[in-house]
């Protein structure tokens, strides 16, 4: 009896022996997947409870003009964050931070007592305000080295540099444009929070005095001829009240643009404060009708079609001029006028007989050619086409009112480029405003240079139309207010009536335009300017035509660019201008 009874002791032991070796070699075989297996996977959940990464941006690139002068820098500048479970007293300390960094009470105590390891309290802060709340000696907050965008030029380029938001990304002009390569590598910021939930620093993934800066731009503008079209500019906006302006200045060989001016302008370093539709660059991205800018590009293609020549003359009506059911007028009447002369006087009449012999097909072929109705491929953002319809879709009053600028859209870089391939003996050159990316160390990443786009017209029609051109600042001609002394300039003057909301043409309200370039053989400057809306006065050869020679001038003696041996030029010299 009592053997049975220690046999079933024993087997009951081992029955227990037996589970709870198996439970045992349960929970190893679970730990030994947990701390091995799945080693990384607990870490990093963890690390995850108290370890916190927060992202900040590196240095920007630097932007320079084509002396190397800068445009655009970064500097240091301090951010201010705190770590809301070590302020002792949150309601003390959001009073005196909020005062000295000029916040709003409230936002500051809902950041101290957020319950969060690290809040931002305010980034790039002025050293006053810095040195404000460093005074208040508060544990838990702590200062931070970021960078900002500054702009030592301030309005000057503004439209083309553009600008960068608070996190170190490009938002307007090159600054957007390029921002890949201006833009800094980024860097880590870690937070560690103790078993109380306390913040504190730990070391970034990269040193902040070894993180990688952005790339370098260098600019084809030169920020000296920019200042002399700046300031053309708006003496001409402001002596005519306009609205606005538009200067481009280009080297017509290569295609690079000198300077880019708007007025009015803005400070980049502080975009916030102007009105949004001053930020972009509107000579690429807004399309207006050329008026009888477009003469010289109808005139060529007729005279590379073999139609006419310089001399071939034309009746042209005494300014009226029916075309079916519509008239087209001169503002001054004329009766037979050579080819020549309808461009040195401006004839929307003998445009339009031109045209009509030319044909739409061929007129529009020529057009494309000068790179009409499409993007010309420039370096920056938000470039416009313009609008050139097929000719299919032209009725004869289409071709007649393209050949003298209405009906046909174009933006002002267009505009000056394709009267550029006129001065580079018909060759279309594509514009380009960077001409080289270097690293912080000066070292070459990419170098950009003159790119042909093919040839508009043949050297024997680009050169008829520069001695027409040339005409234009003659006795007599539509600019001679740009004619400048010493120099053959060659221009076209433009007065083009804006369209209204409804498709119509506004009346009273007019863009004023004058291009050209010099000296007329081997052109060293082209030179468009556009003034919106100016008041009193309204003609292209009244309004824009001084502001051109301000600026053909003052660039051409910049550039050392001697004027002709007095005897080799002729010069006029009139008080008044005649309009077109």
């Amino acid at each position: 009896m009592i053997s049975k009874e220690k046999q079933r002791i024993k087997v009951r032991s081992i029955i227990v022996g037996c589970v709870f070796s198996l439970f045992l070699g349960v929970v190893g075989a679970k730990a030994v997947y947990v701390q091995v297996v799945r080693r990384s996977w607990l870490s990093e959940k963890a690390a995850n409870q108290y370890e916190k990464s927060y992202r900040l941006q590196g240095k920007r690139g630097t932007i320079f003009d084509a002396n190397l002068q800068e445009m655009a820098v970064s500097v240091d500048v301090t951010s201010i964050a705190v770590h809301p479970k070590k302020i002792s007293n949150p309601r003390s300390a959001s009073t005196a931070i909020s005062s000295a960094l000029r916040e709003r009470e409230s936002v500051v105590a809902a950041k101290l007592t957020s319950g969060r390891p690290f809040e931002w309290l305010k980034r790039k802060v002025t050293p006053k305000e810095a040195k404000k709340v460093e005074e208040l000696a508060i544990e838990g907050i702590e200062f931070l080295t970021e960078h900002s965008r500054f702009y030592p030029n301030k309005t000057l380029a503004a439209q083309v540099i553009g600008f960068s938001g608070i996190d170190g990304h490009g938002l307007e002009g090159l600054e957007y444009h390029y921002d890949k390569y201006l833009r800094g590598a980024p860097y880590t910021y870690k937070v560690l929070e103790d078993a109380l939930g306390r913040g504190f620093r730990a070391e970034s993934d990269v040193s902040p005095d070894h993180y990688y800066s952005g790339n370098n731009l260098i600019l084809t503008i030169d920020l000296n001829i920019q200042f002399i079209a700046e300031k053309a500019l708006e003496e001409t906006v402001t002596q005519f009240m306009a609205k606005s302006g538009m200067a481009v200045v280009m080297s017509p060989k290569t295609g690079a643009v000198l300077a880019m001016a708007h007025f009015p302008a803005f400070n980049p370093n502080a975009y916030g404060k102007y009105d949004k539709d001053l930020w972009r660059n509107r000579v690429i991205t807004d399309p207006f009708e050329p008026g009888s800018t477009m003469k010289i590009f109808s005139v060529a293609a007729a005279i590379e079609a073999g139609i006419c020549r310089p001399t071939t003359v034309f009746s042209c009506e005494n300014g009226k001029y029916a075309v079916g059911r519509n008239v087209v007028h001169d503002t001054h009447p004329h009766d037979r006028l050579s080819v020549e002369e309808i461009v040195k006087l401006s004839s929307n009449i003998g445009a339009v007989k031109i045209s009509a012999l030319l044909g739409p097909e061929r007129l529009y072929t020529c057009l494309k050619r000068f790179g009409f109705g499409q993007k010309s491929g420039i370096d920056c953002s938000g470039e416009t086409s313009g609008m050139l319809w097929p000719y299919q879709r032209w009725t004869p009053i289409d071709t007649a009112t393209i050949s003298f600028g209405q009906g046909i859209s174009v933006s002002a870089l267009q505009l000056l480029n394709a009267a550029c391939a006129i001065a580079n003996n018909g060759v279309l050159m594509k514009p380009f405003i960077v001409q080289a990316i270097t690293n912080q160390s000066g070292r070459l990443i990419q170098r950009f240079g003159p790119a042909k786009i093919g040839r508009a017209i043949s050297e024997e029609t680009a050169e008829a139309m520069r001695k027409m051109m040339k005409t234009v600042t003659m006795e007599g001609g539509t600019g001679v207010n740009a004619a400048i002394e010493g120099y053959t300039v060659c221009g076209k003057t433009g007065t083009a009536q804006k369209i209204d909301e409804n498709g119509g043409y506004a009346r009273g309200r007019y863009m004023a335009a004058f291009l050209g370039f010099a000296p007329e053989e081997n052109a060293s400057a082209a030179v468009l300017v556009v003034v919106d809306e100016p008041k009193n006065q309204y003609y292209g050869g009244i309004v824009a035509a001084p502001a051109f020679k301000k600026i053909m001038g003052e660039t051409l003696n910049y550039l050392n660019i001697p004027p002709a041996q007095k005897g080799d030029t002729l010069t006029a010299r009139l008080t008044r201008g005649t309009s077109e």
